[in-house]
């Protein structure tokens, strides 16, 4: 198996190649930077493995939820890349392979989605996978309800959004919390080999990402409303 992954979804800048079950990723906090590094580090990944991209199975994606720009840059280089080499995609969910940050069995994983808001979704280990147990939402932490029980393990920056609202609210029911976890690729990676043998490849033309925000900016004028509504109620 011989997959190329990528992760842009956040602020983070991460691509990964997997050969056989070994995973070699590169991986660096670079807001703004994804379109510079991605495809350089793709080629560089390509030839520390020792394979051409005519030798890969299939291009494994986060299809987010995420920044829309990191989203839809993960979405493009993905099907470019696929397309030129008749291959099929692996879209992995962004929220899950931030989940595989966390070793722990019951996992939310939350990225902060901005606006006042998280991405959030729970997932529960299931050997070397994971099993999503909730809907992926996007919504502001103090009105997240989580999955009952105890012994929950956050993991991403949701965690600090809103000054670190969400694990105050849910301090009872979290094990450990993780609050500056960002996805890899070389989780991506992982998730999509699995999704492989499961049969799960698309085709590149078929790729739906994730954004979960109807409209993905605020204009100026919505974005002084807002500051507004926040200050009032505070």
């Amino acid at each position: 198996m011989r997959l190329l992954a990528i992760e842009t979804a956040t602020e983070a800048c991460s691509i990964a190649v997997l050969v056989d079950g070994a995973v070699i990723e590169r991986f660096e906090i670079a807001p703004r930077r994804h379109t510079e590094l991605a495809l350089p580090w793709a080629e560089a990944l390509l030839a520390e493995a020792g394979i051409a991209k005519s030798q890969l199975d299939a291009i494994a994606v986060g299809r987010g939820p995420g920044a829309f720009t990191g989203v839809r840059l993960a979405i493009a280089l993905a099907q470019g890349i696929a397309l030129a080499l008749d291959r099929p995609l692996l879209p992995v969910s962004t929220l899950a392979a931030l989940a595989m940050r966390s070793s722990g069995e019951r996992i939310l994983a939350a990225i902060d989605a901005r606006m006042g808001e998280i991405y959030v979704a729970s997932f529960q280990r299931d050997g070397d996978s994971l099993i999503a147990t909730s809907d992926e939402v996007v919504i502001a932490p103090d009105a997240y309800i989580p999955p009952d029980g105890v012994g929950w393990h956050g993991v991403g920056t949701g965690f600090a959004a809103a000054d670190g609202v969400l694990p105050t609210r849910l301090h009872a029911q979290l094990a450990t919390v993780d609050a500056s976890a960002l996805p890899h690729a070389a989780d991506v990676a992982r998730l999509g080999a699995l999704a492989f043998a499961r049969g799960e490849a698309i085709a590149p033309e078929r790729i739906e990402p994730a954004y979960l925000r109807n409209n993905v900016a605020l204009t100026i004028a919505e974005q002084q409303v807002l500051r507004a509504a926040r200050k009032s109620g505070s």
